[in-house]
């Protein structure tokens, strides 16, 4: 099996463009580089925009990383640069982040507030991987160990060592969350989907007691899945980096599990989810929804007894967010191709949600 599985850029995508002559300046006025510059996009990914900019000739050239919201988004909701960047500072040299370099909030330079960050090279598994590519058993089975581990080493970090105490609201945080995201889903509606609408419905009136925040809160990832992870080229069992901290806050940690359930699809699920194909969670090797949980509550000791809402919530919250995108294509404000069937994967999670509801589990849901 080939391991230089490297994320690598590719040319950026028409409307996507930034205006290299005006990024130059910036970067050598706040990092002292200058030289030919050349920019790149990421193609993953669905929300903030990403590009590879690349300063200097041979080798002596730096590779950075640009980040900035997508056109046409709020950049006071879930696309704060300034946040991200924020959290990334805090985090550097604690825990496994890209080491942030520059932040400006000046539309006059890009056209929206951006932040830059080192390149961290490494594995970073899809959805879609090609079949040479693909880890065996026993390598999924420790990637996987390894990927729950770090999240319970994230809601161990300490937030007043990293001076993150007073970052986010703990109190109330599972109400907020629940109402904030129906909200969110009532702007972002085009179609009607009546399975979206009842999981939002049994959110509300299902929430566990908010005592599992307060004084249990901690720093939570909030978008939390394997291609969220840089794995080392030489050990894909070890993180090297962490990314996309937009959504990151102080909260219930178990809200944070429930995001990442939401990502994590099973051999035996709808064959319509499956092809969504948002993490290899497939692949053997991979534990099951609930053997995850288990092992999330033994690294932390942490009372699940509620994961059916954590995980409707994940799925719920999903469908708002590929909702937000997808009204987004629907409105002119992106071309990428990829958007264009989002409208049906947002049914998806609403029919996983009511599965799992109905039948009180998280996994098996469509034995």
């Amino acid at each position: 099996m080939t391991r230089n599985w490297i994320d690598r850029p590719k040319p950026v995508r028409e409307g996507e463009a930034m205006d290299t002559e005006r990024l130059r300046p910036f970067l050598r006025d706040r990092l002292g580089l200058d030289g030919d510059l050349t920019v790149e996009q990421f193609p993953s990914g669905f929300s903030n925009l990403t590009y590879l900019a690349r300063i200097g000739d041979g080798e002596d050239a730096r590779e950075l990383v640009l980040r900035r919201p997508p056109h046409g988004a709020d950049v006071k909701g879930g696309h704060d640069m300034g946040r991200e960047y924020a959290i990334l500072r805090k985090l550097h040299g604690r825990f496994p982040v890209p080491e942030p370099l520059a932040y400006t909030d000046d539309a006059a330079v890009l056209g929206a507030p951006f932040y830059l960050m080192e390149r961290v090279c490494g594995v970073i598994l899809r959805g879609q991987m090609p079949p040479a590519m693909q880890p065996d058993a026993d390598l999924m089975a420790g990637i996987a160990e390894r990927f729950v581990d770090t999240l319970a080493a994230l809601h161990a970090v300490d937030l007043d060592a990293v001076g993150l105490a007073d970052f986010g609201e703990p109190e109330g945080y599972v109400q907020r969350q629940v109402e904030g995201w129906t909200r969110r889903y009532q702007r972002a509606k085009t179609d009607e989907v009546p399975e979206v609408e009842r999981a939002a419905a049994w959110l509300t009136a299902h929430r566990p007691p908010e005592g599992l925040a307060g004084p249990r809160a901690t720093l939570i990832h909030n978008d939390y899945k394997y291609d969220n992870l840089v794995l080392d080229p030489d050990d894909w069992t070890a993180v090297r980096a962490v990314l996309d901290w937009e959504m990151a806050t102080v909260g219930d940690p178990l809200m944070d599990l429930g995001s990442t359930l939401g990502y994590w699809v099973e051999p035996d699920d709808s064959p319509v989810l499956q092809m969504l194909a948002l993490s290899p969670t497939t692949l053997p090797g991979n534990p099951t929804r609930e053997a995850l949980v288990a092992r999330y509550a033994e690294a932390t000791g942490r009372d699940v007894e509620h994961v059916v809402f954590y995980y409707v919530y994940g799925l719920f919250k999903l469908a708002v967010i590929v909702q937000q995108i997808y009204k987004r294509y629907v409105l002119g404000h992106t071309r990428d191709e990829r958007f264009a069937g989002l409208g049906h994967a947002v049914r998806v999670c609403g029919q996983t949600a009511v599965q799992a509801i109905e039948k009180k589990r998280i996994s098996g849901l469509y034995e």
